[in-house]
């Protein structure tokens, strides 16, 4: 790869292949914020980056600071390997990275007014007015002022006026909630994974007994509830759909043990922390929590290659005395 120092900015776009960058591209005036950036392939970015477009037409490129486009930021739908975004990342517009074969790692927050993503995976959160996921996961929410679209992905929660999901779909946390009641084809499977033994699922050890997923039924594990403004007098009606009011295993449950929180920390945080942090089998053997190992242990989820058990329906009344004994 050929090394760039600096860069010497002119009104015209900026195209690097191949290439090492290691200053940041920041404008230097008013002319500078309608200048394109371009990345071919196999490309590293040291500092930060803005662009009034920013596209990134083939895989082998890392953005290691923040990156911000005013107008659109768009990964081609025919990159393959993976381009990887280390910090936030923020367009003006809309974000679009509709990946056929490759794959695109936002280790941070994504917010753009709208936003399409498709075989993305985002260690923080996603916020827009419209956002569209397909086959994605993400360890935060999906936040929307309008209305979110997921097909066939892993999400920690999500909220928005109107959603829509189809295909079969996993929920990390407990709660989500929308305004609107959830819009869902028939052959729809959302299954809630707050209590899998995702640890060990992870290390490719045996799931611990009396956790795993739970299929929830759209239209009676949720809450419709009225909300009030004593000020105003307006009230907000907000759906909740969450599991949490009929499941009484989860008393019996270490939580601690699951390693749960762990995992999505590690991938939520991982360009933050100073050293890499693994998971130790039984025998001794470590696996390492890369951002990388994350992403494909979640999308191996999505394929199904890696099953999680479903949760046992039977508790006896002896083990729930005992737990709040």
């Amino acid at each position: 790869m050929n090394t760039l120092n600096e860069i010497r900015f002119d009104d015209k776009d900026l195209f690097f292949n191949d290439n090492i960058v290691k200053t940041s591209i920041l404008p230097q005036g008013t002319k500078d914020l309608k200048r394109n950036i371009k990345v071919q392939a196999n490309s590293v970015f040291e500092g930060s980056v803005f662009g009034n477009n920013v596209e990134i037409e083939d895989g082998g490129v890392i953005f290691k600071g923040a990156v911000f486009a005013n107008t659109e930021l768009h990964v081609g739908t025919d990159v393959s390997g993976t381009v990887k975004f280390n910090k936030a990342v923020a367009g003006a517009q809309s974000i679009a990275a509709l990946v056929v074969k490759g794959r695109v790692l936002f280790c941070s927050d994504v917010n753009a007014p709208t936003v399409r993503l498709k075989n993305c995976y985002i260690g923080g959160s996603v916020f827009g007015n419209e956002v569209y996921l397909e086959n994605c996961v993400v360890l935060g929410g999906v936040f929307a002022t309008k209305s979110i679209n997921i097909i066939n992905s892993v999400f920690g929660t999500f909220n928005a006026p109107g959603i829509e999901i189809s295909g079969v779909n996993y929920m990390l946390y407990p709660a989500a909630f929308s305004i609107e009641p959830l819009a869902f084809l028939p052959q729809t499977e959302l299954y809630n994974i707050s209590m899998a033994h995702l640890g060990a699922l992870y290390k490719g050890e045996p799931e611990n007994e009396n956790t795993g997923k739970i299929r929830m039924d759209i239209d009676d594990d949720h809450q419709r509830t009225v909300l009030l403004d004593n000020d105003d007098g307006s009230t907000t009606t907000v759906n909740s759909y969450s599991v949490s009011g009929r499941v009484l295993v989860a008393d019996l449950i270490d939580f601690e043990k699951l390693e749960n929180h762990f995992l999505i920390g590690a991938g939520a945080l991982n360009s933050q922390i100073l050293k890499a942090y693994s998971l130790t089998r039984a025998d001794g053997e470590k696996k390492e929590l890369t951002v990388e190992n994350i992403a494909d242990f979640f999308f191996k989820i999505i394929s199904g290659a890696v099953q999680i058990q479903d949760i046992s329906g039977e508790i006896s009344f002896n083990d729930l005395k005992k737990a709040f004994e």
